[in-house]
């Protein structure tokens, strides 16, 4: 087979080196927008370190990479058949009965060898890395922000326990979920009539117990009290916290599952995390489907003209293919479709409109 001969894999290198260079280029880019805001953050810190800042962002790197990794895979094909185009090795090519299936093999073979890897190795090095990188900006910003500071952003989940239901938030998760952040309880009684809100600057989770530091209590119909150390029952596991609590993007391919399980123990819903399941599931197929549309917009002779216009049209296409990657997200996220169909469904619709292309180019 051509993929796998002289020929396939001088295509193929020629696609993985441009990937490599375009996956570096927009990695320092997203790399240096980063540094910056952090450092535009941290301004009024008086030992505010950029050797910090630095670390931060390279372990929120690896998270940013799997998700522009698509549109690296995208723009390196484009750039990797209109190069060979240009110096008429396409038409060489052609000339020798090689048609534009063949061309393109060995670079599928490689996108899809790309897919795994990122899904089954990459994630769960990403996924660490981010929860590095969350302790990390919890430790830095702490400092800078009130300890009772009202906010209604962070993650929630509810919990029942032998003194009535209660609901969490909280601001950061670290240790696979044994650490809170800027927490706050809402406490109803087994009646469910609220009985008091507890804020603390951190909590530990012991077995049955949280255990609270810095702690604000607000009884109903009372004043407010502070202590030290605060203990409130629980009945979550470490893993029920993190699967509720946990960026969802930040969990590894191998914990979705589990996330997800623990999610549903804890009354959660769970659509969300079987959603990122399948969409790591599909990213092989994601990324052969970037090079099929590549091939669709950048499969013709060089000197025809028109190349600005259709790299224009294959940016468009890859565009279009994350909007309506989205908008499976969202309605999947929402249980308005099931996850399967709004992780796959809009890969295949573009699969099959490259590859519908690809045959009206090749055969009219």
């Amino acid at each position: 087979m051509v993929a796998f001969g002289l020929l396939g894999r001088y295509f193929g290198f020629h696609f993985l080196g441009t990937l490599v260079l375009v996956f570096v280029a927009l990695l320092a880019l997203i790399g240096v927008i980063d540094f910056f805001e952090f450092a535009r953050r941290l301004g009024e810190r008086e030992n505010a370190s950029l050797i910090e800042v630095a670390r931060l962002v390279l372990l929120r790197l690896p998270v940013f990479s799997e998700q522009m990794l698509p549109f690296a895979v995208l723009i390196s094909a484009m750039v990797t058949f209109l190069t060979l185009s240009r110096r008429n090795e396409f038409i060489v090519a052609r000339s020798a009965g090689i048609s534009a299936w063949q061309f393109i093999a060995s670079a599928v073979i490689f996108a899809a060898l790309i897919g795994a890897f990122a899904t089954t190795i990459y994630s769960p090095l990403s996924a660490s890395a981010w929860e590095e990188a969350t302790r990390l900006e919890a430790a830095m910003f702490e400092r800078r922000t009130s300890l009772f500071q009202g906010s209604i952003d962070g993650a929630w989940v509810r919990q029942q326990s032998v003194d009535g239901q209660a609901i969490i938030q909280a601001q950061w998760a670290a240790e696979d979920g044994r650490t809170l952040r800027g927490l706050r309880i809402f406490a109803f009684d087994p009646e469910g009539r609220f009985t008091e809100r507890v804020e603390a600057r951190e909590a530990q989770l012991e077995p049955g117990t949280w255990v609270l530091h810095k702690v604000r209590v607000f009884p109903a119909g009372n004043e407010p009290e502070e202590y030290e150390t605060y203990l409130f029952s629980t009945n979550l596991t470490a893993e029920q916290v993190r699967g509720s609590l946990g960026r969802r993007d930040a969990l590894s391919f191998w914990d979705l599952p589990l996330a997800a399980e623990a999610a549903a123990r804890a009354g959660l819903r769970t659509e969300r995390y079987w959603l990122q399941y399948q969409q790591l599931l599909a990213l092989p197929f994601t990324l052969v489907t970037m090079v099929v549309i590549a091939a669709a917009f950048s499969l013709r002779v060089f000197r025809l003209g028109g190349i600005g216009k259709m790299m224009l049209a294959g940016l468009s296409a890859g565009f279009l293919l994350y909007v309506a990657t989205r908008l499976g997200e969202e309605l999947g996220m929402n249980g308005v479709v099931p996850p399967v169909f709004a992780a796959w469904v809009p890969v295949a619709a573009w699969a099959l409109m490259g590859c519908w292309v690809l045959l009206h180019q090749e055969d009219g």
